[in-house]
């Protein structure tokens, strides 16, 4: 009877539910009994290599949410987190977890419970978990859960959870102030936990994912008493009113305690030890990507570059000139090294104008030179001259009637180093995969590390053409120069004149029908003058020929010039008010808009995007201006905002930076409930975005 009764207070657990990549289930601490308190954990056993997150994720992330069914009379409190592990990614800090994790829930039992009877717990639960790429997933668990007179331990999860419960962090009578001064946040913690002991490891874990900047260092100073924390601002510091609390837990090692400090002067034992012998800064230290991963993605990122709509067109030139060496490997290499050297330089030259730019205070991101009209029209101009070279209007770099060849073999060089360069100007609209968080860690380093980063990335742009031109093998089947080698010329300069489409059309997204006008005056002209110049190319020295060609061309550029004088374009000049001939509504992004409907409790995708960017233009194109994410935004309350960065806007650039990006595009979606937003990736389909909004108004609040 003894043993019957035993085993009738024992609960009995519904099978694993397996996501996708963890494998979910309800386990109790003990029976339930009338007027008493149990706990019931979310187990989580995770997929090697994947995690799942803390209550505030960090930099991007989402953590788990329950939404319980109980019996009447039943009452659920809110999950005891254990403590997390720093997951620093790229540029990127997280907080979470892997392998698996008990989160512990307190269940209230009534005293109008009846002993005997089994009561069945239901959870609906939600998880983000996340590799290289993150999976929304959820799960509908259930637990049969007996009430007896006394507690019965459940024999294989009630030790485990009580030492869950033991070791999460919880209030310990620690003393806690904080002082902002610019970009730092002061936080000094005393108490008798942390009186003489080892503070090398600690790390302030804050409950608000704005307060701080997580991937950046958290420099220690001990005290007799204590430490003090030097805390990097986050927005909720720098942009607005302060906050009056900072609230979260501050860890050493494997213990840790929640805090939550107010404004205030530090307590005297709180400082003057100096730092630590050892600390661990948040970028990872520690088994951290860091600097080699960040140079792998910028390798990578710069090889598929190559592949973007903005290059492509300057490797086909590229490719009409070693169509001319392929039998010449020597000058093949030449050509190869002259390119590499183009580009690295390039690549140098504006990352280091970019990081002057940035410790200079000026809110730019990668790109940043295409923010200029004048920029744009000029490399228009550029590009036509480029196709018309190759459409054969006029010639540069080789002598029609048979020029020396040593003097043409130096100018072929300067032709490649100079491809090389062009191949950076326009790959900067373009954002490939790997190469966000590359770029984003990049301008978060000393300019040296900056500068390395930058490099691997022009070695990944450069990398295929190189290969190839080192490469005999391949060479030798193309076929021998001849005739054929003037129709592919031709042929290739159309995607020339495509490039020179796009740039006109960026152009008009900047200025306006009157900046456009300029820019296709200064076309005509432009081709007007190579047309002349290449008529006395053709005919006996013309100096009056070359001369008009050259008085015209300076026409060209004095229209480009007026292009200083012109205002950015608004909506309506830029094409016409936002929504109005789109089939997918959007307002103007602004931080206050997203404030406003956050309060409001509405779902919000926020588009960070610019006229220059390819990346971003085909997903507007092929994902975002779809029928089934207009119905997801209308069906879930949701709102649109798009924030152009076509032209300068310091208030974008902020935004970007706070969440680890240097350029666009980039993609969030915050939920209902107020949480920090999920970020997508960063080539998109439209099932995606509709059930991301879907996902974020299901997120509700107190869920």
């Amino acid at each position: 009877m003894g043993v019957f009764s035993l085993a009738s207070a024992l609960p009995a657990a519904a099978a694993p539910v397996d996501t996708g990549h963890l494998e979910a289930e309800l386990v109790p601490q003990q029976s339930a009994v009338p007027g008493g308190t149990i706990y019931v954990a979310l187990r989580q056993k995770i997929d090697k290599g994947w995690h799942t997150y803390w209550r505030n994720p960090g930099d991007s992330g989402e953590a788990t949410k329950i939404q319980w069914t109980l019996p009447p009379g039943w009452t659920a409190g809110d999950f005891v987190w254990p403590l997390p592990h720093r997951q620093p990614i790229g540029p990127l800090m997280n907080y979470g977890y892997s392998n698996e994790v008990l989160l512990p829930t307190p269940i209230h039992v009534p005293a109008t419970a009846k002993v005997g009877e089994t009561a069945t717990l239901k959870a609906d639960v939600v998880f983000l978990v996340c590799a290289d790429i993150c999976v929304p997933e959820e799960a509908t668990l259930t637990l049969a859960l007996p009430v007896a007179e006394q507690p019965t331990p459940d024999p294989k999860w009630g030790d485990r959870i009580a030492s869950v419960l033991a070791d999460a962090p919880k209030p310990a009578g620690l003393a806690a102030t904080f002082a902002a001064s610019g970009e730092a946040v002061k936080l000094a913690v005393t108490g008798d936990p942390l009186k003489g002991a080892d503070v090398g490891d600690a790390y302030f874990f804050p409950f608000d994912g704005t307060v701080i900047d997580h991937a950046k260092a958290q420099p220690i100073e001990r005290g007799p008493d204590g430490l003090t924390l030097t805390l990097p601002a986050g927005f909720a510091f720098t942009q607005g009113p302060a906050p009056t609390e900072l609230a979260g837990v501050l860890s050493l090692g494997d213990r840790a305690w929640e805090i939550s400090a107010k404004a205030g002067p530090p307590a005297a034992g709180a400082s003057g030890l100096g730092a630590p012998p050892k600390t661990v800064s948040a970028a990872g230290e520690k088994g951290g990507l860091g600097l080699p991963f960040a140079l792998l993605f910028a390798f990578l990122g710069g090889l598929i570059l190559n592949l973007m709509p903005c290059v492509f067109p300057v490797l086909s030139m590229k490719a009409a000139a070693l169509a001319g060496h392929a039998h010449d490997a020597r000058n093949a290499r030449a050509q190869g090294l002259a390119y590499l050297v183009g580009v690295l330089a390039t690549f140098l030259a504006l990352a280091g104008l970019l990081i002057a730019l940035k410790a200079g205070g000026a809110a730019v991101g990668w790109g940043f030179q295409l923010q200029s009209p004048i920029a744009v029209a000029a490399l228009a101009l550029v590009m036509l001259l480029v196709a018309l070279n190759l459409s054969g209007v006029f010639e540069v770099g080789t002598s029609i009637q048979g020029a020396g060849g040593g003097l043409a073999s130096q100018r072929g060089l300067a032709g490649s180093f100079l491809t090389g360069v062009l191949a950076v100007v326009v790959a900067a609209p373009c954002t490939a995969p790997f190469m966000a968080s590359a770029m984003g860690y990049a301008l978060t380093q000393n300019a040296a590390v900056s500068l390395l980063i930058f490099g691997a990335l022009g070695l990944g742009l450069a990398a295929p053409f190189v290969a190839l031109s080192f490469a005999p093998g391949l060479l030798r089947l193309m076929p021998r120069p001849g005739p054929w080698m003037d129709t592919l010329r031709h042929v290739l300069a159309f995607p020339m004149y495509g490039a020179v489409a796009w740039l006109v059309w960026v152009l008009s997204q900047q200025t306006g029908p009157v900046g456009m006008a300029y820019a296709l005056a200064a076309g005509v002209l432009a081709a007007f003058a190579v047309w002349l110049w290449g008529h006395a190319q053709r005919r006996p020295p013309a100096p009056i020929t070359r001369g008009l060609a050259a008085a015209v061309f300076v026409g060209a550029i004095v229209l480009v010039g007026l292009l200083a004088a012109e205002k950015p374009a608004t909506a309506a000049s830029a094409g016409g008010k936002a929504g109005e001939t789109a089939e997918v509504p959007y307002e103007p992004w602004s931080p206050e808009r997203v404030a406003a409907l956050r309060a409001e409790g509405r779902p919000v995708f926020v588009n960070f995007t610019a006229a220059w960017c390819v990346t971003c233009q085909v997903n507007e194109r092929t994902s975002l201006g779809r029928k089934i994410i207009a119905d997801a935004l209308k069906r879930n309350n949701a709102v649109y905002l798009k924030a152009d960065w076509t032209n300068r806007d310091p208030a974008i650039a902020a935004a970007l930076a706070e969440h680890g990006r240097a350029g666009v595009p980039l993609y969030l979606v915050y939920g209902a409930d107020g949480s920090d937003p999920v970020i997508l990736p960063q080539l998109l389909t439209d099932g995606m975005v509709a059930e991301a909004l879907d996902r974020a108004a299901a997120r509700k609040p107190g869920a």
